[in-house]
């Protein structure tokens, strides 16, 4: 017996109903993107620690600094945890709640990350020169921390320092020193070094006007969220990475260049809010109404790299 024709129409708008629901929602969920053309790499865990709890911050200014710089950078981290009323839609704590994920992934409790400056230390005399190495950085995460090993040091470069490693694929680099193995970070300042790269993309082309209106205040704030997501997934060299003897990937190495959806790396940024009266691009509000420019990053969930956009 032949179907009726209501059970036909039926069958026949199911479909249509389906897809419009798909679209619906992805409307209205975080976007996933591992750019243009890539393929998504494996980060995998490697059963050692990962940063949990409270992390205690002691931000090291070496160098001279702008008002603005230094204000942008500790307004980011008190973004961070913020689950108030902002200007708008998204925030940051959304992006940082991908890093807490990395606590479900570990097998470990599962909470908030909370991420507070417990120490600002100023050097404007160069103590350690304007080129730094590893081999030179003890004495200043020592001054940093006093020899806490609970807080974990961030050293800023002024805009006439080089640090060497840095430029050459990444922007900001973690690691460890001393007998207690201090994990530290450090984040360089790309207004005159390598700015094509590490500036990107407000420098290199499509040369976006940052958020804060100054180029390093926003790179640094780039690099600084790589390198926290970095040593907080993967503080001992013994966390989150993905095995490949060619070029180890970190969870946020592993989306550098993409801040949106539809992203070319070193191209196209991706999909991104923009101020109507100041053209201003941004991909999340912070604190106080403040707008941030954050990276993607490896979502150990999906496996695939996540923005916000």
């Amino acid at each position: 017996m032949a179907p009726s024709p209501h059970l036909r129409t039926s069958c026949c708008l199911l479909p249509f109903f389906f897809v419009l629901f798909f679209f619906f929602f992805l409307s209205f969920s975080p976007q996933v993107c591992t750019g243009e053309g890539e393929t998504p790499p494996e980060i995998t865990y490697h059963n050692g620690p990962i940063l949990t709890g409270n992390v205690k911050l002691a931000l090291v200014w070496y160098g001279r600094f702008g008002r603005v710089q230094k204000n942008t950078v500790r307004a980011f981290v008190k973004s961070l945890n913020y689950e108030g009323h902002a200007a708008g839609q998204p925030l940051v704590s959304s992006w940082w709640k991908i890093v807490e994920g990395y606590q479900t992934a570990a097998k470990k409790p599962d909470g908030p990350i909370t991420v507070k400056v417990a120490r600002q230390v100023t050097d404007t005399s160069y103590s350690i020169g304007k080129v730094i190495t590893t081999d030179f950085l003890k004495p200043l995460i020592q001054k940093a921390t006093e020899g806490n090993p609970g807080i974990l040091p961030v050293i800023f470069t002024a805009r006439d320092v080089s640090v060497h490693g840095l430029c050459m694929g990444k922007c900001a680099d973690h690691g460890i020193i001393g007998t207690y193995n201090q994990a530290y970070v450090i984040v360089g300042n790309p207004e005159t070094e390598c700015p094509e790269e590490c500036a990107w993309p407000f420098r290199g082309g499509p040369d976006l006007i940052p958020p804060s209106g100054d180029i390093g205040a926003d790179a640094m704030v780039i690099g600084f969220a790589q390198g926290l997501v970095a040593v907080v997934t993967n503080p001992q060299d013994t966390g989150f990475f993905e095995d490949s003897l060619r070029k180890p990937l970190e969870a946020s190495s592993a989306c550098t260049g993409i801040f949106g959806s539809g992203a070319v790396p070193g191209s196209n940024p991706g999909k991104l809010l923009k101020d109507p009266a100041t053209g201003k691009s941004f991909n999340c509000y912070g604190s106080k109404g403040k707008r941030f420019l954050v990276p993607a990053v490896w979502n150990p969930a999906t496996k695939t790299c996540w923005t916000l956009m």
